[in-house]
């Protein structure tokens, strides 16, 4: 039985429009993502970048006779792809911080803050992202002292790859207005010291507050810049939408006004920060969509534990290779159990963010607890990561209906030491794509940028292969959860867009959807693994209009 929506969209469609109303789209290949006809080689679409068919070219060039013909002639088209978790703002802060990602050493590390700090002004904080001790040859954390001969005066403040962690100098703690010696320790955070009880420089999940309550704030120009960086960089790799990942009320407004004056290129399906005032606003003024359709939030975010790689992640059992240490829960059972049952009273969709077996199984029971007799319904609530799952909890997901939304790169880039924290029998249940594919979890893909590249041919690339850019391991890191490059397509396109409540006119290409699609040179399910990574990204459309093209 058709909704009355559907009824309506096609009805619209079956009105004949002026052909200069009309574009006709001809390619090699349409891979539709819809199952009832999932190749094409047209499709048509109005002047609002609504879809009015897909099929042969023939017959839709006779259809809406002098049409504007858009001829793509070998490129094969997909639907837009989404990233399903990422941090717009961060990633656009990268382009304007010291970026840290690919640093071999803790020398290398310093040679790019020397290099980015000539254009600083005197007393300037010096901030940056993405060092990994893990891929140091020691893999240790490092300290203040590493920083202190370099910037005796000049507060340094650089996060971890994954932001669960950051590295200050001396002159960044001298800032905070409290003691950071001693034994204590804040909620859900860690401060690393030395024998003596003095702060190393490493600040773990909460206890990273201390440093970003003192360093200075972005303006709202700032802050749209970063912005716009971000989704140019998110245009230019394929995606027509992004899920932003935790932002407060004071981002969204700037996107708003974005919004309003046109100017966001991509899609930006927003969660509110936890417990505060963007969910306080949404409980309000209830579920929010821009006119334009290309930003909503309905959603809310919460993190519940921290990281794997830098042993914050909550276990159930300790870490494998740290005995005594069993991870952090970032927010408390009771807390979580507060925004959850806030949520699912104001109506709203949860995103969770766990990574270990203890944060996802704590996860899990509060979603049930506040759920209850609506389990059953149309939720859509999420884990966001969902990396380490024991095996009684696996199957919870398909039975509560929860979405797993997974990185398929945080394995390719995990697996070199990921088995030392969690030892074999736990790796069984990590990264388990296909295990939780097959028991019917709806699997949405991200990357969790800028912790990984925003660009999702490395994720298609990693779902199908598990193994890094050398193809090593052969055949695959714990092949057994390789999906196929379908199913991978399926979760950056039309399983994105169901866990954002957009598979109606969202992640496929079929009449009375939104066209949005890339242009690909290539077929990416039909080349060899190797080249999915080089994927030649020929344009971007979104609303039937390009927001991105490799050539003028």
């Amino acid at each position: 039985m058709r909704t009355p929506l559907l009824a309506v969209l096609l009805a619209v469609a079956a009105v004949p429009l002026p052909a200069a109303e009309v574009t006709v789209l001809t390619a090699s290949r349409i891979h539709t993502m819809d199952a009832t006809h999932p190749q094409a080689q047209a499709m048509a679409f109005d002047a609002d970048g609504r879809i009015l068919a897909v099929g042969d070219g023939t017959v839709l060039l006779a259809r809406y006779p002098g049409a504007t013909r858009l001829d793509l002639g070998a490129a094969t088209v997909v639907p837009g792809m989404i990233d399903a978790h990422g941090h717009v703002l961060e990633q656009g802060l990268s382009h304007l911080t010291v970026n840290l990602i690919g640093t071999r050493n803790k020398a290398d590390v310093l040679e790019r803050l020397r290099a980015f700090a000539r254009d600083l002004p005197p007393g300037a904080w010096l901030t940056g992202h993405g060092w990994d001790q893990n891929d140091w040859p020691v893999r240790e954390f490092p300290s203040a002292a590493d920083l202190d001969a370099a910037f005796p005066d000049r507060p340094v403040w650089l996060y971890r790859i994954d932001g669960h962690a950051g590295w200050a100098n001396s002159a960044a703690m001298r800032a905070v207005r409290r003691d950071l010696a001693g034994s204590w320790q804040p909620d859900g955070g860690a401060i690393r010291r030395d024998a003596a009880g003095k702060p190393t420089g490493i600040f773990l999940d909460n206890a990273m507050k201390l440093l970003d309550a003192v360093k200075p704030a972005l303006d709202d120009a700032t802050t749209e810049r970063a912005l716009r960086l971000a989704m140019q960089d998110a245009a230019r790799n394929g995606l027509t939408g992004l899920h932003d990942a935790s932002i407060p009320l004071s981002e969204l407004r700037v996107y708003q006004h974005l919004a309003d004056r046109g100017e966001l290129p991509v899609r930006i399906y927003a969660m509110a920060d936890g417990n505060a005032a963007a969910l306080d606003w949404l409980c309000e003024n209830g579920r929010y969509r821009h006119p334009s359709g290309r930003l909503q939030m309905r959603t809310v975010k919460v993190i519940a534990d921290g990281a794997l790689g830098s042993r914050g992640a909550a276990l159930l059992a300790d870490y494998s290779d740290d005995p005594g240490n069993r991870g952090l829960m970032v927010t408390s059972p009771e807390d979580l159990q507060v925004v959850a049952d806030k949520a699912h009273r104001c109506g709203m969709q949860m995103a969770t963010h766990a990574i270990g077996d203890r944060a996802n199984r704590t996860v899990l029971d509060v979603y049930a607890k506040a759920l209850g007799g609506d389990v059953d319904g149309d939720h859509r609530w999420r884990i966001e990561h969902a990396q380490i799952l024991s095996p009684e909890d696996l199957p919870r997901l398909a039975r509560m209906h929860v979405i797993a939304s997974m990185q398929p790169t945080h394995a390719t880039s995990d697996m070199p030491w990921a088995e030392d924290r969690v030892g074999p029998r736990r790796i069984v249940g990590a990264y388990a794509w296909r295990q939780l594919r097959d028991t019917g979890v709806h699997l949405a893909f991200g990357s969790d940028f800028p912790i990984e590249s925003l660009n999702p041919r490395l994720g298609l690339y990693a779902a199908i292969t598990r193994a890094d850019a050398d193809g090593k391991p052969a055949g695959g890191w714990f092949p057994d959860e390789r999906l196929t490059a379908f199913e991978a397509l399926r979760a950056f396109t039309l399983e994105a867009a169901y866990a954002g409540f957009s598979e109606n006119e969202l992640g496929s290409l079929e009449a009375g959807k939104r066209a949005d699609f890339v242009v690909l040179a290539e077929d990416p399910l039909a080349v060899p693994d190797a080249q999915l990574r080089t994927l030649i990204i020929e344009a971007t459309y979104v609303d039937g209009k390009p927001v991105y093209r490799a050539k003028p």
